[in-house]
C-alpha cells in the first residue's frame, strides 16, 4: 500500500516562545502538540492528540499520526473506565471544562474518520470500515433523529470497503445517496486503484452565550475552496463536497450537558437573588432595632445566611466547555481513478465558487502505483500547516 499526501506550503515560524503551561512553543503544530500532551493538563491530552494528528497527516507524517489517534480513540472508547471529572462536571461547583476532553460528536467522528484513512493506507480495509462505522455511531445520538448518522462519505466508504472485500456494499451506498444534501456520490468504481481522500476549508469553532456563558454555540466554518479537480494522465476527477462539518456541528440539537448547565445557571441566579434578599432584609432588621433584640438576632441570622448563599452562588460554574479541535476542515470529499503501475504526476487544483483554480493552492505531486490490484491512497488537503 503506497500512501501519498498533498499539503500546503508550510507556514510555521522558527521562533521559540514560552507557553503558559511551562513548555517551549516552537510554532511547529506537531512538536507543540506533543509537548502539550506530555506537559499539559491530562484533561486536554485528547484535544492535543486530535490537533497534532491532523497536522501530521497534512504533512504526510502518517507514522506520527497513527499513535496519536490510537491513544485518543482508547480514551474515546472508555477503555480507561468512567471519567471521574465528567461526573464532577455535572455538579454545581465544577466547570464543564475540567472534564477530560473527548469533543463533541463531530470531533469524535473525525478522529475515527482519519484513523480509517490510515488503515486504508495500510491495506487494512476491514479496520478502515470498522472506523467509518464507529464514526457514524458517534453521530447516532442526535436529538433530532433525522440528523443522526447522516455523514454521506462515511456510508459511502463503508460500502466501498465492503465491496472491495467481496461483500455487498449496496445498502451503504443507498444510505449515502439518500443522505446527500450537497453532492451525490458516484457509483462505486471497483477497478479504481488510486483513492483521493479530500478535505478543504476551516471547520466550525465553539463559543458560549447566555448570562453565565452556559449556552454552547458554534461559529460557522468557512472555505474559499468549493471543490477540487484532480488531473493525472489526461484524466480529470472532480471532488465535490459531500459533508459539511458546520452542518454536522449545528444540527444535532441539545446535549444532555446543556440541561445540566441550564440547571446550574438557574441555581446560580436563584442563590444570588436569595442571597441579596437575605442580606438586605437582615441589614434592615439588624439596623432598625435595639441590639440583642429578637429582630436583631433574626437580622444577623439573615445576613449570615445571605452571605453563605452568595458564596454558593459564586462557586457555581455553569459555563459551557468551549475547548475545540480547531484545525478541522469544513468539507470532506473523495475521488478515485484507475492508473497503470508506475510513476504518475498528479495536479490538484482547488477551485473557488466560480469553478476557477486558486493559483496559490494549485500543486503537483508524483505518486508511484506499484500494483494495479492494490490501492494507492492520496490524502489531499488545502491546509497550510
Amino acid at each position: 500500500m503506497l500512501a501519498s499526501c498533498l499539503v500546503g506550503v508550510l507556514s510555521v515560524g522558527c521562533a521559540t516562545t514560552q507557553s503558559d503551561q511551562g513548555w517551549q512553543r516552537t510554532g511547529d503544530p506537531v512538536v507543540d502538540g506533543k509537548a502539550a500532551i506530555e506537559h499539559g493538563p491530562k484533561r486536554d491530552r485528547v484535544l492535543w492528540e486530535y490537533r497534532a494528528a491532523a497536522a501530521a497527516m497534512r504533512r504526510g507524517q502518517f507514522a506520527e499520526a497513527k499513535p496519536l489517534l490510537d491513544d485518543a480513540l482508547v480514551t474515546l472508547g472508555g477503555i480507561y473506565g468512567p471519567d471521574k471529572e465528567a461526573r464532577r462536571a455535572r455538579g454545581y461547583f465544577s466547570p464543564e471544562a475540567k472534564k477530560t476532553f473527548i469533543g463533541e460528536p463531530y470531533e469524535r467522528v473525525m478522529a475515527y474518520y482519519y484513523r480509517g484513512i490510515l488503515y486504508w493506507f495500510d491495506g487494512e480495509l476491514d479496520n478502515a470500515r470498522a472506523c467509518f462505522r464507529s464514526a457514524q455511531i458517534m453521530d447516532g445520538d442526535a436529538e433530532n433523529k433525522s440528523y443522526a448518522s447522516d455523514y454521506v462519505l462515511l456510508d459511502y466508504l463503508d460500502g466501498l470497503a465492503t465491496a472491495r472485500l467481496g461483500g455487498d456494499g449496496s445498502d451503504a451506498s443507498k444510505r449515502a445517496e439518500a443522505e446527500a444534501r450537497m453532492t451525490k456520490p458516484p457509483e462505486y468504481d471497483l477497478k479504481a486503484n488510486v483513492l483521493f481522500f479530500v478535505e478543504f476549508g476551516n471547520g466550525p469553532l465553539k463559543y458560549a452565550t447566555g448570562h453565565y456563558g452556559e449556552e454552547l454555540r458554534f461559529r460557522p466554518g468557512y472555505s474559499a475552496v468549493r471543490s477540487v479537480q484532480i488531473k493525472v494522465d489526461g484524466q480529470a476527477a472532480r471532488a465535490e463536497p459531500y459533508d459539511d462539518l458546520t452542518f454536522q456541528a449545528t444540527t444535532r440539537g441539545g446535549r444532555v450537558m446543556d440541561h445540566v448547565l441550564a440547571n446550574k445557571a438557574v441555581f446560580k441566579t436563584a442563590t444570588d437573588t436569595a442571597g441579596n434578599a437575605a442580606i438586605i432584609s437582615g441589614a434592615i432588621l439588624a439596623g432598625q432595632q435595639d441590639r440583642h433584640s429578637v429582630a436583631d438576632e433574626v437580622g444577623v441570622g439573615l445576613l449570615a445566611a445571605g452571605v453563605i448563599t452568595k458564596i454558593f452562588s459564586a462557586a457555581t460554574t455553569p459555563a459551557a466547555d468551549t475547548r475545540a479541535w480547531d484545525n478541522l476542515p469544513q468539507y470532506l470529499s473523495f475521488a478515485s481513478t484507475q492508473l497503470r503501475a508506475g510513476a504518475h504526476t498528479v495536479t490538484v487544483e482547488f477551485l473557488d465558487a466560480g469553478g476557477r483554480p486558486m493559483a496559490n493552492l494549485t500543486r503537483t505531486v508524483t505518486i508511484n502505483v506499484s500494483d494495479p490490484a492494490r490501492d494507492t491512497v492520496v490524502f489531499v488537503s488545502d491546509k497550510n500547516q
